[in-house]
């Protein structure tokens, strides 16, 4: 089959092949790449693209700058549940679900894709950035990077089922009933990644595994893929994240979330954010003077 091409070049992200790999780079270090809806349909054809194309055997994701993903833009985010709540339009669930389901989508590729994915991060892979991560087959984390789901606190339910496949009922619960902040040495220690490397060498040594990993057939790959990944969807993988989709979007029109979106529009979502996370002490935030 012919790789699929793109009618449009990406803005939010850039991609390369070294061998039998194909890179996808997140490449919008100025707003830590954040989520927008061009990056979630660039990413989905960037995985289509590499696996249509024959040539190309295992996928590695990777971001510039200090962060790989902070998560959704919450600029644009919170201003249009504002305006469609200013607007008197009232939530619905299969309005949501075909909303946040083309985001998701795009993550899933990195499970639903018949190739194997690694996915390199560092700094920052919270909240949506977990949500798109943890899809990955593996993930192979800079010892710079923290991860975690702050939104559970407010505003947010994880739409990825991940976190309990990968570290269990009473840590996925520990971690998500708190929206506590995890290390890399910590997300190593619990199973959320299988390696932590330096920063400065991160993204040699995902490349170098995913080469040694491309020297298998690519029949070979495909087949241990499909025999890993059916382990999980006959757990009830799809089913679990419909539900993460359905509660995600009740808990961004809860009252209370409803109420911080309109705080965010009062003083500025980085404050609504300073707020929530001010009592817990972390992901940068500290309380003020």
């Amino acid at each position: 089959m012919e790789p699929r091409s793109v009618s449009y070049v990406p803005t939010t992200l850039r991609t390369d092949t070294v061998g039998a790999v194909r890179t996808i780079t997140l490449a919008r270090p100025e707003v830590f790449n954040n989520i927008t809806p061009a990056l979630a349909r660039e990413l989905g054809d960037a995985i289509d693209e590499a696996d249509d194309d024959r040539s190309v055997k295992v996928i590695l994701l990777m971001a510039d700058g200090k962060a790989f993903c902070a998560g959704y833009g919450l600029d644009w985010s919170t201003r249009a549940q504002a305006g469609a709540d200013d607007a008197g339009k009232m939530w619905d669930i299969p309005t949501d679900l075909h909303g946040i389901g083309k985001f998701v989508a795009a993550y899933q590729k990195l499970w639903y894709c018949s190739k194997p994915t690694i996915a390199a991060p560092q700094g920052w892979c919270i909240c949506g950035g977990t949500d798109m991560v943890l899809w990955a087959d593996q993930i192979i984390a800079g010892e710079s990077t923290v991860f975690g789901y702050p939104t559970s606190r407010m505003w947010g339910v994880p739409t990825t089922p991940m976190w309990i496949y990968k570290i269990g009922f009473e840590r996925a619960k520990k971690y998500l009933l708190s929206g506590d902040e995890i290390s890399a040495a910590e997300a190593e220690r619990i199973g959320l990644v299988g390696e932590v490397v330096p920063d400065e060498s991160l993204h040699e040594h995902a490349l170098m595994r995913a080469t040694r990993m491309a020297q298998l057939p690519l029949n070979q790959l495909q087949m241990i893929k499909l025999y890993c990944n059916q382990a999980a969807e006959n757990m009830g993988l799809r089913s679990t994240t419909t539900i993460g989709m359905i509660l995600d979007g009740q808990a961004r029109h809860t009252q209370e979330g409803m109420d911080w979106v309109q705080r965010a529009q009062e003083v500025g979502f980085r404050d609504a954010v300073r707020e929530r996370d001010d009592p817990f002490g972390d992901y940068g935030s500290r309380p003020r003077s």
